[in-house]
């Protein structure tokens, strides 16, 4: 492979850009575009883009799309409806609006498709807490759009991430997996059929993210091609850490410690329970109030290592200091020697189940400490509410972790 050469992607679904970040850092792969419909990882991304990947202001705005990918023709080739322009006009370039993803992309060819649907469909989490077990949910066929661009850009490969529910989905009566390795195969692409693909879940920690963050990939690579599907996963295989896994202290532990006021104070009308006696130059190390009744569990259930209790134990707790009856415990810390529980866009609510393993400490962990936790590097930019930092961090692919899928895809090639 000539040392010099970059293979081209597009990453749909993108966010705030992790899956992207990571193929970056291996400095082997060019961006030509990342499609993404919320309006503040739009921003975050064309931020990293432009302060850390070298791309010009203009450059950042044609190549980061505001976009519905249910939309898939429109995104594709333009030319879009005044319903259309109406809503995602404003935040385009000229050019997408014109002639999408076909003109942005011009004469280069796409190498390589990124990207993965959003899981709350897919996740059991989210079936549980729906009463249709999100089988209405229109988020079970946006794979759908995943494969419309798949089969007009023609890419060599591609790279399907989420999470391991979606083996189990099974809207319409038909399960998921089926769908997809049914729409593939019909445009002329390979994937492991679906009973091999329990074989693609692979754990974060095991890919040097300090999080037990389960994800399935799926590769997908062109019919008599000389890639070789099985090869991109034994590359990736062997990419992972047998031992010395990263961990809640290698990631968090040095940062400035954040202990509860004794009062807690307003400035610029805003509540702060927790301050920093040391310096702290973290622009995202701030924690979300907390009220002294929540300091003090928070205290008490690290304290009595309620975490390895049973959860009749810890629901119980929670009913007696809640003075509830809930059938569901709401409280978990983080264990230094550990790596971290998956981190979730639900932290954008409440971080009851992301208490930091410090009891002195007594909070839910930071915007920092989640982005770490997730392995976007330290100069980071997130731009947004701190409810979106937190949405936009949970919902990312760890970028560490598609590090290792890019790797692997570099060796595969």
């Amino acid at each position: 492979m000539d040392k010099n050469k970059k293979f081209t992607f597009i990453d749909l679904f993108s966010g705030c850009g992790g899956f992207s970040e990571g193929l970056l850092q291996t400095k082997k792969f060019e961006p030509l575009a990342h499609v993404e419909w919320e309006v503040p990882m739009i921003e975050t991304l064309r931020n990293r883009l432009i302060k850390n990947w070298h791309h010009t202001d203009e450059e950042a705005t044609k190549k980061v799309i505001h976009f519905d990918i249910q939309k898939t023709r429109e995104l594709i080739y333009g030319n879009w409806s005044k319903e259309t322009f109406d809503r995602y006009g404003k935040k385009n370039h000229p050019l997408v609006i014109k002639s999408g993803l076909k003109g942005v992309i011009g004469n280069k060819k796409v190498d390589i498709i990124i990207g993965g649907p959003p899981c709350q469909a897919y996740s059991i989490a989210g079936r549980a807490q729906d009463k249709h077990s999100m089988k209405n949910d229109y988020r079970n066929f946006l794979f759908e759009s995943f494969v419309e661009v798949v089969k007009e850009l023609s890419p060599k490969i591609f790279v399907f991430e989420n999470v391991p529910g979606l083996l189990s989905a099974c809207p319409g009566g038909q399960f998921v997996t089926e769908r997809i390795y049914t729409a593939f195969n019909r445009i002329g692409y390979e994937i492991r059929n679906p009973n091999s693909l329990k074989k693609s879940i692979y754990i974060a920690s095991e890919l040097e993210v300090p999080q037990k963050r389960k994800r399935l990939i799926i590769f997908g690579v062109k019919k008599n091609s000389n890639i070789n599907l099985d090869e991109l996963y034994e590359e990736l295989n062997n990419l992972k850490l047998s031992k010395n896994q990263l961990t809640v202290r290698s990631a968090i532990g040095e940062l400035p410690p954040l202990v509860p006021l004794e009062k807690c104070i307003k400035e610029k009308s805003k509540k702060i329970s927790h301050k920093s006696h040391v310096s702290n130059n973290f622009k995202y190390h701030v924690p979300r109030y907390h009220n002294s009744r929540d300091i003090k569990i928070f205290k008490e259930w690290i304290i009595a290592k309620m975490n390895k209790k049973n959860s009749s134990e810890k629901i119980l707790f929670y009913n007696k200091k809640m003075k509830k009856k809930s059938k569901h415990a709401k409280y978990r810390n983080l264990e230094w020697d550990k790596p971290s529980p998956t981190i979730v866009a639900h932290l954008s609510k409440d971080g009851l189940m992301f208490i930091h393993p410090d009891p002195k400490q007594a909070r839910s962990i930071t915007i920092f400490e989640a982005s770490l936790l997730q392995s976007f590097p330290k100069d980071f930019e997130f731009i947004g509410t701190n409810a979106y930092c937190y949405k936009m961090i949970g919902n990312a692919v760890p970028p560490m972790m598609a590090k290792k899928i890019g790797l692997s895809i570099l060796k595969a090639l």
